[in-house]
């Protein structure tokens, strides 16, 4: 399966990317050989971190490099009236009338807690593509799910205020 980002979703992960591999890969085996000159390798901590750090950069370098190839180009452009990505969602829970205002995003930006909310989850997909006033059933299970309201549409636009997620 191939996840669905923007260009300014693979643009943040090449940057990213280019400073591990440039700035950051040749400081941590820097502190590897540093760290192995201390002394026994069996009981020296700071070559364990380093190498730990190292291991760690490299694991996140090879995310990036799989992202960045398997990644599908989508738009993140909708018609005025239309959810999209990017835009402020106002939502109703039916069941306990509470209020939210969520944030459509890629997965790769995802963060439930502070409203960011990716349109391949129950609630992204019910709301992409849905317009102010729409009731939208988000299913969870087999015979489980509730209504949302769909209050407000505030178009948004990528300005790079959120970060891609990390590991």
């Amino acid at each position: 399966m191939y996840d669905e980002l923007t260009k300014e979703d693979i643009q943040k992960m090449q940057e990213e990317l280019d400073y591990r591999t440039r700035v950051l890969r040749p400081q941590l085996i820097d502190d590897v050989k540093v760290a192995r000159g201390f002394g026994d390798l069996s009981e020296n901590f700071e070559y364990k971190a380093a190498k730990r750090e190292k291991n760690r950069n490299d694991s996140r370098v090879r995310y990036l490099e799989r992202m960045i190839k398997t990644a599908k180009v989508i738009s993140d452009k909708s018609s005025d009236d239309v959810a999209g990505l990017y835009d402020k969602v106002t939502i109703r829970a039916e069941d306990d009338g509470t209020e939210r205002v969520i944030t459509l995003v890629t997965t790769l930006r995802q963060n439930a807690p502070e409203g960011l909310i990716s349109k391949e989850s129950p609630v992204g997909k019910a709301v992409m593509g849905r317009r102010a006033g729409e009731r939208v059933y988000i299913k969870l299970g087999e015979d489980d799910g509730y209504y949302l309201d769909i209050l407000k549409i505030e178009k948004g636009e990528d300005d790079g205020s959120i970060p891609i997620r990390g590991y």
